[in-house]
């Protein structure tokens, strides 16, 4: 979940983590708003400053112009390069740098080290001059995750009924060709022995009517739910203690997103279904008749409880920069790698109108899967996840590559 089961930590480890990412099919992150940035160096930069409230509707912007098919252009031919942000692009391209020195953009990450900017437009033209755009063709679709923080209690109460479920013993990864039924070999397998056989891990329902065992914490089970989606989340007690659950494991079973399943049974709206619509329904229905619709989704994620860790990392083990991270398909795209994501005609209510930036590939998910699929990272609290649960909108991607 990596940040959502992603392949890394948090996968907030999307490897959401095992699932991630998803996921926020209906939930997603924070426009970029220009404001004045102070002077910066060679030294991380802090985020910007946002207000904690809901965001104020834009004007829609042009259609973007798509670019000619050339092997590659500069920079400033991208859709929207004019008004972006340099400091979250220039945040993007640190986080690219913090993986593997940077790979093939060693040199620039170099010369990043020693250099340092007076002015926005300074950032601009460093980009320009150090990098080219590789239109990649097709369209697909953004949504974004983000890292929530949630009461929690060390008692079980009628309100905070569901336990924060780690590792289970029996849970094993074996090879494919290890499983009953067969699967394809050489990948590996959430499992279970049943006797002699290596068979799928049990799934949410299943999971959920086992008793748990030692000390626990508790969540509200809707709260729990989405934390499962994010990959992980930021828990506090009653006594004020904060803490990371990360995410462990997962149950290998298929993401299946319950807004299909609310449409379906006329509970919910198609165009109503965004991250916040369907937590508080499953908060108004909590009990039974909630609990039965989020087991439609068998993919179940497991936590570890980390008092040390506060700082969620993507599944190539890289903290992730809000607004400038994205999970994406791995088997398409590297870890590492910089992207322009082009992002508009979003589909659920309130939702920004378009979403144009520089991002790092960090970070995978579950349901992160095709070549135009990405999961753009909001940061973590309230106001991301606010921002996070109305980003579902048409993607087109543009790879970044040294301009050498």
């Amino acid at each position: 979940m990596s940040l959502r089961g992603r392949a890394g930590v948090l996968t907030v480890a999307r490897r959401l983590l095992a699932y991630g990412c998803v996921s926020m099919a209906a939930l997603s992150l924070v426009a970029c708003v220009e404001t004045p940035k102070p002077p910066v160096g060679p030294s991380p930069l802090p985020s910007p400053p946002v207000p904690e409230t809901d965001p104020q509707p834009v004007p829609t912007p042009p259609p973007s112009e798509p670019l000619a098919s050339r092997p590659s252009q500069s920079l400033s031919a991208l859709p929207g390069w004019g008004e972006t942000d340099p400091f979250i692009a220039l945040e993007a391209v640190r986080g690219a740098c913090a993986y593997r020195q940077g790979r093939q953009y060693a040199r620039a990450c170099d010369a990043l080290k020693t250099q340092a900017f007076e002015q926005p437009e300074e950032i601009k033209q460093w980009l320009e001059a150090r990098f080219r755009v590789e239109r990649i063709e097709g369209e697909g679709l953004l949504t974004a995750y983000f890292v929530p923080e949630y009461p929690a209690t060390t008692t079980p109460s009628r309100e905070f009924s569901q336990p924060v479920r780690t590792k289970p013993a029996d849970l094993v990864l074996v090879d494919g060709a290890q499983m009953t039924p067969p699967q394809p070999a050489g990948k590996r397998f959430a499992a279970r022995r049943a006797g002699e056989l290596y068979v799928p891990y049990y799934t949410r329902a299943e999971i959920e009517a086992q008793p748990v065992t030692g000390q626990a914490y508790y969540m509200r089970p809707e709260d729990y739910f989405f934390m499962q989606i994010q990959g992980s989340g930021y828990l506090t007690l009653e006594d004020g203690t904060r803490f990371m659950a990360a995410y462990a494991a997962d149950n290998g079973l298929p993401f299946v997103g319950i807004a299909k399943t609310l449409t379906e049974r006329g509970l919910m709206k198609k165009e109503q279904t965004s991250g916040e619509a369907i937590r508080q329904w499953l908060a108004d229905n909590r009990g039974p008749v909630a609990q039965e619709v989020m087991n439609q989704n068998p993919r179940y994620a497991f936590f570890s409880m980390d008092m040390t860790k506060m700082e969620p990392l993507g599944a190539a083990a890289i903290p992730l920069p809000a607004g400038a991270a994205i999970a994406i398909d791995p088997s398409f795209h590297p870890y590492g790698d910089l992207y322009w994501v082009d992002a508009d005609a979003g589909s659920l209510s309130g939702a920004f109108p378009a979403y144009r930036r520089l991002v790092a590939a960090l970070d995978t998910g579950g349901a992160i899967r095709g070549k135009i699929r990405a999961d753009l990272y909001m940061g973590h609290g309230d106001r991301a996840g606010r921002e996070a649960g109305r980003v579902k909108h048409k993607l087109r991607l543009w790879r970044i590559v040294p301009a050498e």
